[in-house]
């Protein structure tokens, strides 16, 4: 275990789904904790779907115990997002290449380079516990047929900008730079993440498709509100959308 921005840091050779793992040490850990793994047998994305864990990319999940109501909780989506930005342009030198996807991924050259999965138990506890999982494509990406028509292609770091970076390295980069907008976020609330995020938001002003379930509306993305919806401006009117999948 080592210091990730006031963080521990457990790495594994192989799991089920770090979130999984997270869940199952929650109780023992002795405050934030990162657990990394080298493979994932069993890692997923949102809406319960597979995601790719080949050796070389990164498998990750932060473990916090959050004492804020569940609205508030799932605002951290956001502080995940910036502090992979951050991450990428540090490493990289590269800060017009990486922008954010409403609700929770990370673009790189208009591919989705990583995504992030925030998993919750006994919220509103004593024994609460947030599990933020992230899955980055550092060396490899899946296959563009294996993702929906209309969804944003994947990418990896080394196919867009030629850098090769180990799992361990990324989390040295990343873990400093979530501490740091986890301070922002307990200390200044929501505002300050908001403002970020909507500075490096993919689309926004611009037509995009939203889709709930089987629903599918089409509108312009205005902006983010106080509480992470994202606002749709339509002929029917403004929609405020808590959860959807978007389209470009």
């Amino acid at each position: 275990m080592s210091g990730d921005g006031g963080a521990g840091r457990i790495t594994l050779p192989e799991i089920d789904s770090t979130n999984a793992e997270g869940f199952r040490r929650a109780t023992d850990l002795p405050g934030p904790t990162w657990i990394l793994a080298g493979v994932q047998t069993a890692g997923r994305g949102r809406r319960a779907r597979p995601w790719s864990s080949p050796e070389g990319n990164f498998h990750g999940t932060l473990v916090l115990r959050p004492q804020e109501p569940p609205e508030t909780v799932a605002l951290r989506s956001f502080a995940a997002a910036l502090a992979l930005r951050d991450a990428f342009v540090q490493l990289t030198g590269l800060p017009g290449s990486f922008q954010l996807k409403w609700p929770n991924d990370v673009l790189c050259n208009g591919g989705k380079i990583a995504g992030i999965l925030l998993e919750s138990q006994s919220l509103n506890t004593p024994g609460a516990t947030l599990c933020i999982g992230i899955g980055v494509n550092l060396i490899a990406a899946p296959d563009p047929s294996q993702v929906e028509p209309g969804a944003v292609p994947p990418v990896s770091l080394l196919q867009e900008t030629g850098l090769k970076i180990t799992p361990q390295a990324f989390l040295d980069a990343l873990a400093p730079a979530y501490a740091a907008w986890e301070a922002s976020f307990t200390t200044e609330g929501f505002a300050p993440l908001r403002a970020a995020w909507l500075s490096h938001a993919a689309r926004l002003g611009q037509p995009i498709r939203a889709r709930t379930g089987t629903e599918t509306r089409e509108g312009t993305f205005e902006t983010i509100d106080a509480t992470g919806n994202l606002i749709l401006r339509t002929p029917a009117g403004t929609l405020a959308i808590p959860a959807a999948e978007v389209f470009f």
